[in-house]
């Protein structure tokens, strides 16, 4: 392990959840000495929400995380207890893959991990105070008085910021899962000048798996043929023995319940004071918003091979215990759930992310990032995606190397932080497909072909995976354009084919790529007619069925790129006073002022500035015009 001098580091991170290992695996992994504080080092990488990893938008983010080098992918990967394909039976761009975790093992590996891995060191303690000087970050104070010193300081420390659990009129200090709270974190980066909001999110109460009656429910088992979420995970270790969900729903007598007592609903009451998630809504919520509903699904999910605990997800609650326990029992299958642990909703500060940059290096004080849910954002996905970037650029920023942003056009993450800096959010936020205007192009096949060359330049690839990566680029190239000049005859065995698959007949010979581009048709069907070499490996086929069914629609998002590019590298001085430029409409001066965009591309996807506005400040940028207006008067 590299030398620690006492209390100095490259980078220190402050938190250990899913943002925080992700943060501190990069910056290590880079070769920067790493501290990693944690309030408690036995609640690392914890889920006190539903116990699983992915979905749609999500899983992609977990396997764009595993392309540049990260750890979420590979863990789930060791520790997940069922493993489903989201979507099948829609396009590439909006399948998802999702795994249901063993809860207490993910958290036990990545801790594992993390005090395995070179240049890190891991620390129990409560950050109470950063220390800057000269507008820099240069390092933080425990409530111990420790005073830990590093070039570069990353706080993700998520729903421990102040953080307030609620159960119907009970209230009282907590961070998630009864784990104590980060208070004076909060009240410090206050004083330093920071807008802070104050989110809400919650989680639903837990039963014991032996009090359901499953019978009066639906089994969701996981899949037979393998899928992983990390590039690296191999078919022959795929788990055969997988533990199956189950669907449930409530109803009338459930709602009406919830109805009954509103008058005891902390969000309804105004005791909840912070704003929710709008896509991860409450039972009460979901019964008020939507009355007209007969129903709403639940998922009995397990938490793990080694517990009875069984989450309900869908019927997250900040009810009073004994309203929890009536709902609980008036749904078909858990007349006599015995539950283990109450639903609560918790509070927490966030800081408002239009202080932060693309990086997401604050703009306020140098050197210093922020991730995960203290960003605004909701889920484990969301925080890791953002713990890398931030791992990264850290690390980037102690070598004195320009710091690495993704585009829109690189992956959900590039999207995610796009939107949360320059859109805001006045809720947590969850990233969505709908999100992403080139969704076709950034799916969970192609993460890798994505972003592991980014990967591997800034030092979280080892050359072998490296090369692991170049051999399927290859194959997958090569099979492409092969499949482009094979000609299938119209064969009697061929016709019969296409007939049983409702797919016309041929009259002729037959490129073979324009025959996959049927959908109905698919590589391992005409694969047999072709009398192509060996076989290639199930991802590489998986790669090449996509790029040529979908090659015009592929080749039209690529098109928009390119143009968009332009834009994206057109970029806005730092100190640019916008009182100074005429023509640009007041609303949009300010919304500029706040925002500070980094490029015109940016700039244009700002609220209230419209492309008149953009045209202005395109032609100052390109005629020079911009240097005129750097000071303020």
């Amino acid at each position: 392990m590299k030398r620690f001098e006492a209390g100095t580091f490259d980078v220190i991170v402050v938190g250990a959840g899913h943002a925080g290992s992700e943060a501190a695996l990069a910056s290590a992994r880079m070769g920067s000495s790493t501290l990693l504080v944690t309030i408690d080092l036995d609640m690392i990488a914890f889920m006190p929400c539903n116990p699983s990893i992915g979905g749609p938008a999500k899983g992609v983010v977990v396997r764009e995380i595993d392309a540049l080098g990260g750890e979420m992918g590979r863990n789930i990967d060791k520790t997940y207890i069922q493993m489903r394909m989201l979507n099948t039976g829609k396009g590439p761009a909006v399948q998802a893959l999702r795994a249901q975790a063993d809860k207490n093992e993910y958290a036990h590996e990545m801790k594992r991990t993390l005090e395995q891995q070179e240049n890190l060191l891991l620390r129990q303690g409560i950050i109470e105070e950063i220390i800057v000087e000269d507008d820099m970050v240069k390092g933080v104070v425990s409530h111990t008085g420790a005073v830990y010193r590093a070039d570069a300081v990353i706080l993700t420390a998520g729903t421990s910021s102040r953080g307030k659990i609620i159960i119907g009129e009970l209230t009282y200090s907590s961070g998630p899962n009864n784990s104590q709270p980060s208070i004076k974190l909060s009240e410090n980066l206050l004083d330093l000048g920071f807008d802070l909001a104050r989110f809400k999110t919650g989680t639903p109460p837990r039963v014991l798996s032996s009090s359901i009656d499953y019978s009066k429910t639906e089994e969701q088992p996981g899949d037979k043929e393998p899928n992983h979420f990390s590039f690296t995970s191999k078919d022959e270790d795929y788990l055969e023995d997988q533990l199956s969900c189950w669907l449930g729903y409530t109803g009338p007598e459930t709602h009406q319940i919830i109805r009954d007592n509103l008058h005891r609903a902390p969000m309804f009451t105004g005791i909840v004071e912070g704003v929710g998630a709008r896509y991860c809504p409450s039972i009460e919520d979901k019964i008020v918003r939507f009355s007209d509903k007969p129903r709403h699904q639940l998922f009995l999910e397990p938490e793990g091979r080694h517990t009875e605990e069984v989450y309900v997800q869908g019927l997250s609650s900040s009810m009073p215990e004994e309203v929890q326990l009536k709902v609980l029992h008036s749904i078909a299958g858990m007349e006599n759930a015995q539950m283990m642990r109450t639903g609560y909703a918790i509070e927490y500060d966030v800081i408002k992310p239009y202080q932060l940059r693309l990086s997401l290096e604050t703009k306020l004080v140098k050197n210093l990032f922020t991730a995960g849910q203290m960003n605004g954002t909701s889920g484990y996905e969301e925080a890791a995606g953002q713990g890398i970037i931030a791992g990264i650029n850290a690390a980037l920023a102690v070598q004195g190397k320009e710091p690495l942003v993704l585009k829109r056009s690189d992956g959900y993450i590039g999207v995610m932080i796009d939107d949360l800096v320059t859109k805001g959010t006045l809720e947590p936020y969850r990233l969505l497909t709908s999100r992403a205007e080139y969704r076709l192009l950034l799916r969970h096949d192609n993460a890798d072909f994505r972003l592991t060359e980014i990967g591997h330049q800034v030092g979280l690839l080892s050359d072998e995976r490296y090369q692991l990566f170049l051999t399927k680029k290859k194959m997958v190239e090569e099979e492409t354009l092969r499949l482009k000049k094979v000609r299938l005859k119209p064969t009697e065995e061929l016709q019969n084919y296409l007939a049983s698959q409702n797919s016309a007949l041929l009259k002729d010979g037959f490129l073979f790529s324009d025959l996959l581009k049927r959908p109905e048709l698919k590589y391992n069907g005409l694969y047999h007619f072709a009398q192509l070499e060996e076989k290639l490996p199930r991802d590489v086929i998986n790669q090449v069925e996509i790029q040529i069914k979908y090659e015009g629609y592929i080749r039209k998002a690529s098109e928009k790129v390119v143009k968009l590019k332009k834009m994206e590298e057109k970029r806005i001085p730092e100190h640019i006073n916008y009182d100074a430029i005429n023509g640009i409409a007041t609303e949009a001066k300010e919304k500029l002022k706040k925002i500070l965009p980094e490029t015109i591309a940016q700039a244009s996807r700002i609220s209230g500035v419209n492309p008149a506005d953009i045209s202005v400040l395109m032609v100052y940028v390109q005629n020079g015009r911009i240097s005129k207006v750097h000071t303020e008067g």
